[in-house]
């Protein structure tokens, strides 16, 4: 005859069991609730990242009508760029009304205060400057950091700011880099944002280490933007 205590121990064991089951099962629902989520989603999110970007460029290259998307291929020459490009070695020409090519805006990012700052800015291989510059995603400190997107003096930085390359073509004459608020002298340096010192900073850090990388094969590959050149090549 089962004792008492055995009869507790199988009973106690049976619950405990049953509220395993009903945990992992919980859980595999949650799981794939959270999956299905995601592959719901991700079309949707794609897509609005980029809206968000054909947006984003038609700010940072001032008078574009329209825009083309190249990528850099392994002998460092743009390519027109058909469906998705490869992360970091994408740039996208713009245009005017009458076809000419105005300019290249090109994504970037490094590190902020709070989180990755990812920005896109314009560049005019012809004035050797950049001649604009939008956030494109941030988590720095609302009413500080977030400064780096909305103050209209900051923004004026990179209106014009001065990225000429040396003598050879190879580098930068010099490298964009950010100043202490009110000390700005030279077109490459970048008016710190009081308040916001570290957020400028890192601006100033993206905006050096993409252009150091980008303006040289950006100007020595210029013509490979004209949109007649390109378009003649792929007849």
């Amino acid at each position: 005859m089962m004792s008492d205590a055995n009869l507790i121990q199988k009973t106690a064991t049976g619950n405990s069991l049953k509220m395993l089951q009903a945990m992992v099962g919980i859980g595999i629902i949650c799981a794939l609730m959270i999956v299905l989520t995601f592959q719901g989603t991700a079309p949707i999110i794609k897509e609005k990242k980029a809206e968000a970007l054909e947006k984003a460029i038609f700010k940072v290259l001032p008078g574009i009508d329209k825009t083309k998307a190249f990528q850099l291929d392994q002998n460092n020459n743009f390519v027109p760029l058909e469906g998705e490009g490869q992360e970091g070695r994408t740039a996208y020409a713009g245009y005017d009304k009458n076809g000419q090519f105005v300019g290249v805006a090109v994504e970037a990012s490094g590190q902020g205060y709070a989180d990755i700052i990812r920005i896109l800015y314009g560049y005019d291989p012809e004035k050797q400057a950049a001649v604009g510059f939008y956030v494109l995603e941030s988590k720095e400190t609302p009413g500080l950091g977030d400064k780096i997107e909305k103050d209209p003096n900051f923004l004026a930085n990179f209106d014009g700011l001065d990225v000429s390359l040396a003598s050879d073509q190879s580098t930068l004459k010099n490298k964009p880099v950010t100043v202490k608020h009110g000390t700005k002298e030279n077109p490459w340096e970048i008016d710190a944002i009081t308040g916001a010192t570290i957020s400028s900073r890192a601006i100033g850090d993206i905006m050096g280490a993409s252009t150091e990388y980008w303006a040289p094969l950006i100007y020595k590959n210029k013509d490979a933007f004209g949109l007649n050149a390109n378009e003649n090549k792929q007849r």
